[in-house]
């Protein structure tokens, strides 16, 4: 798709931060944004690049009442050959079109959408921290934009992209993180949007991200919705338990995202000879793991952290070190390993990368 650009003038350009070590996640942004939109007799339309800005949309737009939106993050790194890799955009783009189909929302085309992301990295390239662990992050967002107060899909659908610089997502860095298992709600069941990249699976998630943060922990460890007794993943991340030397992590389906990092991390361990297996695995399996001493690491994976040990789980009122509070081995190396393709100082065997050639 061919698309026009509007760049922001020299003097209307934002402050770059000058202090990386300090940038966090998500409160900074770059100077622009990418934009289309869509109906049922145009198909997507008006694509463009313009200045970051903020949207325009009626009280009642369909959006604002029934949430129908969708999202993704990915992120660009700076290489040392002076361009910028993009880390799996492709099945970012894939997973985006399957919650568009999930919400009743009008898939964007895989090629368009990374189309997009590549154009909009290689203008705000400058906008890409140089220290190691910082990228830049991007958003693809889909709303429904039409006003109307009634229980419809849209016709009616603004898609964007918006990036900004990002440092660690958890203020621990990459220490080990302590998470509260969740016993009073649920995320998402069977046969809901669990599996969609949607912003209700992670309103669902706020309170008791709220009441485990004010306890001490950083997340929220959510058990499924039928019988509170298998795993299935973290608040912003999928989560893996290496027990006895094998890594198990529960399935893809229908209450869990399809986690793209956590699919690299299995691809890995595989090519390294780790024993892996997705299967259901009832908490119950982890605390008996802990008691006899076969529960070796526990760690996340997810765009936004990486990898992010577990230092501690905690459940039923009882806490339960892991591995001493220490970073595992495992999760170590997958961290370096990833952290080392995604900036291009190591190989890329997958071909998960995709290059940007910087914008003059």
């Amino acid at each position: 798709m061919n698309f026009s650009t509007e760049m922001v003038s020299p003097d209307a350009r934002r402050a770059k931060p000058t202090d990386e070590s300090s940038l966090g996640f998500g409160k900074i942004y770059s100077d622009h944004m990418f934009s289309m939109r869509w109906t049922p007799d145009t198909g997507w339309t008006d694509a463009n690049i313009a200045p970051f800005q903020n949207l325009s949309l009626s009280p009642a737009a369909l959006v604002l009442h029934y949430g129908q939106t969708i999202f993704e993050g990915l992120k660009a790194y700076r290489n040392a050959k002076g361009t910028v890799n993009l880390y799996r955009p492709r099945d970012n783009a894939e997973r985006f079109a399957r919650s568009a189909r999930r919400l009743d929302l009008p898939p964007v085309d895989s090629d368009t959408f990374v189309e997009a992301c590549k154009a909009l990295v290689a203008l705000d390239h400058e906008w890409i921290p140089r220290s190691h662990g910082s990228s830049l992050y991007l958003r693809p967002t889909m709303i429904a934009t039409e006003p109307y107060i009634g229980l419809k899909s849209a016709s009616e659908v603004l898609f964007f992209i918006i990036t900004g610089p990002v440092g660690a997502y958890y203020p621990e860095g990459f220490n080990p993180v302590k998470i509260r298992v969740c016993e009073d709600f649920s995320r998402a069941g069977p046969g809901g949007l669990g599996a969609a990249k949607t912003g209700a699976n992670y309103a669902a998630s706020l309170l008791a991200e709220k009441e485990a943060n004010k306890a001490g922990f950083t997340q929220v460890l959510w058990l499924d919705a039928a019988e509170r007794r298998y795993i299935e993943e973290v608040g912003s991340m999928n989560i893996l338990f290496k027990i006895d030397g094998t890594v198990i992590t529960p399935p893809q389906g229908d209450t869990i995202l399809g986690g793209i990092t956590k699919n690299s991390v299995l691809q890995l361990l595989n090519s390294w000879g780790v024993p892996t297996e997705e299967r259901s695995l009832p908490i119950d399996e982890v605390l008996q793991a802990h008691a006899n001493g076969t529960l070796e690491e526990v760690f996340g994976a997810g765009t936004a952290a990486v990898i992010s040990p577990v230092g501690q789980l905690s459940y039923e009122g009882k806490n339960y070190d892991i591995a001493e509070g220490k970073t595992g081995p495992t999760a170590l190396k997958l961290f370096d390993e990833l952290m080392g393709i995604q900036y291009g100082q190591k190989p890329d065997p997958f071909d998960w990368v995709t290059e940007v050639t910087p914008r003059s």
